[in-house]
């Protein structure tokens, strides 16, 4: 097994964890921002002590990068914050369907960081996902909200991933990762006294349930500090594009895990399983398409 062939196994078996996370923000009973509160700070304690476990040093270059990283952890406690209350408002399976348009925002993003030629191929392939999307919203109407927030928590990850992309070629993907959570946290704690200010909310829930301390450990620390710093860690060798087209399978596994732990709840139109089919297409058609590209430039390449 090559390397590639390798990554993408590992990069599968992540995006199954992601699925699940959808399912855990279900199951724990605390609001979405609380939530990420808990799941931010877990994992910030949680490679706090891997890294220094792992006798790694927390210096970091505190140079222009720095405040980057920081201000991506404000993005990815927006993205997890609308995430999870697309759940809530809708269902696990719309919030995760949703999610798949992550792949079209990269195919634009990127290139415009990276400065590289937008690739035919990976708008086709978005635009396809898209579709998929498109037909899940006019059989599922009723959950236009959901899918309206999981749509802007997808565009919120595209960027932070393209942001990532490119701070791990300069610095250590797991204190990365730390000092984004860290700024996630302090973000959150900022946001608390304008949340406060919000129809409905009274008192900020911090007193979770001995049930929901057990499953915002499974978050924070398997969904977190393990899954996303592993992600991160990819991103050296794989591009934001593969890595969000690949995690567009996240709704096909959360959709069947979420089959299992709420079958009333979950049971959708045939529609919406034929617009995640074609989610499922983009996906598989990708890596096929990738490495026909890669042949076609090293072809061109040693005929200069």
């Amino acid at each position: 097994m090559t390397q590639e062939n390798k990554d993408f196994t590992f990069l599968h078996f992540i995006v199954l964890i992601w699925g699940f996370t959808a399912i855990l923000g279900v199951l724990i009973d605390l609001p979405s921002v609380e939530m990420v509160f808990f799941r931010t700070l877990i994992a910030s304690l949680g490679l706090a002590v891997l890294i220094a476990a792992r006798k790694k040093s927390f210096n970091y270059r505190f140079g222009k990068h720095f405040p980057i990283t920081l201000g991506t952890g404000v993005l990815i406690a927006a993205h997890w914050i609308l995430f999870f209350l697309s759940a809530r408002v809708s269902n696990v399976s719309v919030c995760l369907a949703g999610m798949a348009t992550c792949s079209l925002w990269t195919s634009f993003l990127e290139p415009l960081t990276t400065r590289k030629k937008i690739k035919s191929f990976e708008v086709l392939l978005s635009v396809l996902a898209f579709v998929g999307i498109v037909i899940i919203f006019n059989v599922e109407f009723d959950y236009f909200l959901g899918l309206i927030l999981a749509i802007i928590s997808a565009f919120i990850a595209a960027l932070f991933t393209v942001i990532n992309g490119n701070l791990t070629k300069k610095e250590d993907p797991f204190v990365i990762t730390f000092y984004e959570m860290v700024g996630a946290t302090v973000a959150i704690a900022i946001f608390f006294p304008f949340y406060l200010m919000l129809d409905g909310v009274t008192e900020l829930a911090l007193s979770p349930t001995i049930s929901d301390w057990g499953y915002l450990l499974i978050l924070g620390l398997m969904c977190t500090v393990y899954a996303y710093s592993y992600s991160v860690k990819l991103m050296q060798r794989l591009s934001a594009f593969s890595i969000n087209l690949t995690v567009n399978l996240e709704p096909i596994y959360g959709i069947i895990m979420a089959l299992i732990f709420f079958p009333e709840d979950e049971k959708m139109t045939p529609g919406f399983y034929f617009g995640t089919g074609l989610i499922l297409t983009s996906v598989l058609i990708y890596p096929l398409l990738n490495r026909r590209y890669k042949r076609k430039a090293l072809g061109t390449d040693n005929l200069r």
